[in-house]
């Protein structure tokens, strides 16, 4: 039996206890090799003298890039319990790096947010869960560390859970809320249940990843989205007659016979059969690999969208969305940029920057004109070619798309589509 996957992510203000955390995850679930605890122990002597243990060391490899000049990414750990397996995408907690929560955020179920007892709700908590919430992960866990630095209060615990609980009322896309008070450094309420916080009756946090529901946004329940990749007609002469299209099913699910509509053209014809590496198959479920065969000759190019008739996306060259800024350079109106869409690419136009984000009351305040480095706004938007999209709070996967800086390369924006202006 193949165990299902759970995607989380951390995150949380700088030294709040995220790589503790994960490093007492894998250490409590016996989910580390006997080499790397010896590697650990010896570092951990080295820096904190004899009978130290540091379990941040055991994922940290990211301060290590950061002494040679790395660029700071999102580091993605594996592991598994007899229940259920895990990828956990640690993020840093540096404002500057707010771009790379994005990124490790794009495709969690369960969003993780470390507060650190002592500090409370600081700023860069308050910007990640609300990321966390625009990015539409459903599950939220509210981890309060570093409980032993405050005696275990549950005072403490609570009015934490009250400052953070009037923040989260603005959230929307959340569904459901955990708070855990922990201490990831004596491991208490992490994967074991804490003596030391008799009061707290609530769950673990293993035992809440190991349980939680994760079907909240299954591909396999939207209507079918499939992105064509590639158009494959053999060049050896060899079923020259074939015709396929490529790609990942984005969400829902086709069948051999179904009428598709290839958009953002007209076109309608069947599919008249699905091919994947093991063969033929009657039907094909999201998000599986596959090439479609059509019962007609279409004019199709990487980029266009097949799908049912009568559940189509929007299809529009003006768009409005929620784009979070990646990038030093100011985003203005009428800046040009590569903007890709599934396996569509297209050149695109800010016609206007509506408003801004505050992150510490999540009120739309007035534009500027421009966004920053880390700004998150509501922006229009016209492309070169029409776009095949649904609402990003309706679909995760057609619903957003990125800015590219075609001078640079460099991915300067990430992009939620709310609607067609």
């Amino acid at each position: 039996m193949t165990l299902d996957l759970l995607r989380f992510t951390t995150a949380g203000s700088v030294d709040d206890g995220k790589s503790t955390l994960i490093g007492r995850l894998l250490y409590d679930s016996k989910q580390v090799f006997e080499d790397q605890l010896e590697h650990v122990a010896e570092a951990s002597e080295r820096r904190g003298g004899e009978g130290t243990f540091d379990l941040a060391l055991l994922t940290d490899g990211l301060r290590a890039e950061r002494e040679q000049g790395i660029t700071i990414d999102v580091a993605y750990r594996y592991f598994a319990t007899t229940k259920r397996r895990f990828i956990i995408a640690d993020c840093p907690g540096h404002r500057q790096y707010t771009r790379n929560m994005v990124t490790g955020a794009s495709t969690a179920d369960v969003s993780v947010v470390l507060i650190d007892a002592r500090r409370g709700v600081l700023e860069q908590s308050k910007r990640h869960a609300f990321i966390s919430a625009l990015l539409g992960i459903p599950q939220m866990v509210v981890a309060i560390n570093k409980m032993d630095l405050v005696d275990y209060s549950r005072e403490r615990y609570e009015e934490l859970i009250a400052e953070f609980a009037g923040f989260a009322e603005k959230l929307s896309g959340v569904k459901d809320i955990v708070y855990i008070p922990m201490s990831a450094l004596n491991g208490d309420n992490v994967v074991d249940r804490s003596t030391a916080m008799p009061w707290y009756e609530g769950p673990v946090l293993l035992d809440h990843l190991e349980q939680v529901e994760v079907a909240y946004d299954h591909p396999g329940e939207r209507p079918a989205r499939f992105p064509v990749q590639w158009v494959i007609r053999p060049a050896n002469g060899n079923g020259a007659d074939y015709r396929g299209y490529a790609g990942q099913l984005a969400s829902g699910a086709l069948r051999r016979g179904d009428e598709v509509a290839i958009l953002p053209g007209s076109g309608r014809t069947r599919i008249a059969a699905i091919d994947t590496y093991d063969g033929e198959l009657e039907e094909a479920m999201a998000p599986m690999s596959l090439t479609l065969r059509l019962e007609d000759e279409l004019d199709i190019s990487r980029g266009e969208l097949i799908c049912h008739p009568d559940e189509a996306p929007v299809v529009a060259r003006e768009l409005e969305a929620d784009v979070c800024w990646m990038d030093d350079e100011l985003l203005r109106p009428g800046s040009r940029y590569l903007l890709k869409h599934t396996s569509r690419s297209a050149t695109a136009i800010i016609d206007e920057v509506e408003d801004l984000v505050d992150v510490h009351t999540l009120e739309r305040v007035p534009s500027p004109g421009e966004m920053g480095l880390n700004d998150i706004g509501r922006v229009h938007l016209r492309t070169s070619v029409p776009l095949a999209f649904d609402p990003y709070t309706s679909n995760r996967r057609t619903g957003s798309f990125i800015l590219i800086d075609e001078s640079s390369n460099r991915t300067v924006g990430a992009g939620m589509i709310a609607t067609a202006p």
